[in-house]
């Protein structure tokens, strides 16, 4: 695998992602030469995991750069690199890198007409922007994204992944949405799930929800990720009706808000465990018409009563 010269990195910005990596980077024998921020935050991060770094305008970063490091919330990658190319900030042969999970390497088409190595680097992993973070970055996995067909330049991200201890996975460019996709989905979206479950808690007097749960979360999430949908479990899985139907009484009265992201997922779950033959099909029926929302127009019991 092709191993990159030592480098020196400019990290645009010292955000919670950009500073961690840029870290790892240097961790790795590259040189941070310089970084942009203008938070109070993005000050502390730089001085703390970057330290001694320089902080100046983003093109200087990139003027004094060998790797380019953009780690910019999605809608603001496209602007930048139209400015760094309209004000000539990049030079052939750069490495331009950025950090998203949603694009490919599209949003780079300027820079790589200017001559730069376009690369998509993902890090697969939640960032606080503290140095825990480092240890967090060298246990998962980035999704490397490189021309189609340049496998010199699958290379160089591949090598600069596992310089900083990741995993690389190669990601290919049509498929960046979706696996972003897919990470938020879980991601994310756990987080939220994860909240709601300790807000209802709390709801109903548990004064430390968090302790209460998680052994029981850590335990499902290690089960499905082992054995797919045949871990499945809980009233919806078992067809337990009766169940189901209390749950939904007392979270329209304790928890309305959090009703309706039951009732989705209580519904994906019964098409899971359905189609794992989990349920008997009466069963499966029953649940599938009381999951049903009643202010969907394809409700059949909705349907009944306007005919």
């Amino acid at each position: 695998m092709m191993r990159p010269a030592r480098l020196a990195v400019g990290v645009i910005s010292a955000g919670r992602v950009g500073s961690v990596v840029g870290a790892a980077l240097a961790r790795a024998g590259h040189a941070v030469v310089a970084a942009s921020g203008l938070s109070g935050a993005s000050v502390r991060r730089a001085e703390q995991l970057l330290p001694d770094v320089p902080l100046l305008p983003p093109d200087e970063v990139a003027r004094r750069a060998d790797l380019v490091l953009l780690a910019l919330p999605d809608d603001a990658l496209a602007g930048m690199v139209r400015g760094f190319v309209a004000t000539g900030s990049l030079r052939p042969g750069q490495i331009v890198v950025h950090t998203s999970g949603a694009h490919g390497i599209d949003v780079l088409a300027p820079a790589a007409e200017a001559g730069a190595l376009p690369l998509a680097l993902h890090p697969v992993m939640t960032f606080t922007g503290r140095a825990e973070d480092l240890d967090r970055l060298a246990a998962c996995s980035v999704g490397v994204t490189a021309t189609e067909g340049d496998e010199a330049a699958w290379n160089v991200g591949e090598a600069l992944t596992m310089e900083m201890g990741a995993e690389p996975v190669r990601v290919p460019d049509e498929a960046r949405a979706l696996y972003h996709a897919a990470l938020a989905h879980g991601a994310n979206h756990l987080m939220t799930l994860v909240a709601d479950c300790a807000e209802l808690l709390r709801e109903a007097g548990i004064a430390q929800p968090e302790r209460l749960v998680a052994p029981l979360l850590s335990a499902a999430l290690d089960n499905v990720l082992r054995h797919g949908d045949r871990a499945l479990t809980g009233p919806v899985a078992r067809g337990d009706l009766g169940t189901v139907r209390k749950h939904l009484a007392v979270l329209a009265e304790r928890g309305p808000d959090i009703a309706p992201s039951y009732r989705a997922l209580a519904k994906r779950t019964l098409a899971r465990g359905d189609a794992a033959g989990l349920l008997d099909a009466s069963a499966a029926a029953e649940l599938t018409e009381l999951l049903s929302d009643p202010a969907d127009p394809a409700d059949p019991a909705e349907g009944q009563q306007n005919q």
